[in-house]
């Protein structure tokens, strides 16, 4: 009914991978890019400064001015909604960042960028939870979203993450709808020394089923299963997703212990109509952000924080900045407010 990926090994001989048929997560080297290359990459946070960096254009000159005035201020204004930050987002912002001023005698331009920071980080700051994976063995997780999010390719680089955490980790290949889905993610899985279970064609909820089932037996600790992309409108569809995750439920009543929603941060504003659609049908539990480096909008996720209700916000899980397989990172509120301002 379903197929294990298999890998090939150093010798060239091809054998069904047996650190992921044992439950035991291989030794990976954290340095290595994507192609196994062992050249030094720079560090996170660069290459958080660097994939932000469209967004922290639009800034262009305000902060290297000589005064705070009301042109200054005017122009921020526009500068964070063109990076959309939003209309809620941006007078949140501002009224703080004017707060400041008066209350700490801020003159500076210089002064206003640290304020700035301050204030974003400290809104930001209710999305930052890490993603704890020891309450359940096998930990599912369940990633949606809308064609082109990311959706497979965050699942490769979540695999690699996990991996690092020592972790074992089997892929379910839940979008039956795309062969190129189940490729891409048999591809990741070799390159991550993953098992793979996927169908040629029909259920993706058996495959996901049978998914679980496998990690329950061989003592995987995390599974994370694929879906199909859909559009929030796509009413059926989004209700062929909602009986994916009541056939988790059938496995393990308390699956899936986490819901990922994928969303691509090019699409700026729009990611809040999708949020709540998914949320509707689903019960999202955390965020994935990607391709922050491909945008001018990275000012999307203060406008995401402040659609959350107070004192229970959706928790940001990951962002991605780039292609390569260690681009997806925990999110942390200060080094994104820090790459996105230019303070650090």
């Amino acid at each position: 009914m379903f197929s294990f990926l298999k890998k090939k090994s150093e010798n060239g001989d091809t054998r069904p991978d047996a650190q992921a048929e044992a439950g035991q997560a291989p030794q990976i080297d954290a340095a290595a890019v994507v192609t196994g290359a062992t050249e030094t990459r720079p560090g996170w946070k660069e290459r958080l400064k660097n994939g932000l960096a469209r967004t922290r254009s639009q800034l262009g000159g305000l902060f290297g001015r000589t005064r705070i005035d009301d042109e200054l201020l005017e122009e921020l204004e526009t500068t964070l909604l063109m990076a959309d930050v939003g209309v809620d987002g941006t007078q949140y912002l501002l009224d703080e960042l004017k707060k400041r001023v008066r209350q700490d005698g801020l003159e500076s331009p210089a002064q206003l960028q640290t304020a700035l920071t301050d204030i974003l980080e400290g809104l930001l700051k209710p999305l930052e939870a890490p993603l704890d994976l020891a309450a359940h063995k096998p930990f599912v997780i369940m990633l949606a979203g809308i064609n082109g999010a990311g959706k497979t390719t965050s699942i490769g680089k979540l695999a690699r993450h996990f991996q690092a955490q020592g972790k074992s980790v089997l892929l379910a290949a839940g979008d039956t709808f795309r062969a190129a889905a189940r490729e891409q993610l048999a591809a990741w899985g070799e390159r991550n020394n993953v098992a793979v279970i996927s169908q040629e064609s029909g259920d993706p909820a058996a495959v996901v089923f049978d998914a679980i089932n496998a990690a329950k037996a061989r003592g995987i600790d995390v599974v994370l299963a694929d879906t199909a992309g859909r559009l929030p409108t796509q009413l059926h569809l989004m209700e062929e997703i909602a009986k994916i995750k009541r056939v988790i439920q059938k496995v393990d009543a308390t699956a899936p212990h986490e819901v990922l929603l994928v969303l691509d941060a090019n699409i700026g504003q729009n990611a809040l109509a999708q949020l709540q659609a998914f949320d509707k049908a689903l019960g999202v539990t955390g965020l994935i952000v990607t391709k922050l480096d491909g945008t001018a909008k990275g000012g999307v996720i203060a406008a995401i924080a402040r659609q959350q209700p107070a004192g229970k916000p959706l928790a940001l899980r990951y962002i991605g900045v780039g292609e390569g397989i260690e681009d997806l990172q925990p999110f942390v509120a200060r080094e994104f407010a820090s790459a996105l301002f230019g303070t650090d």
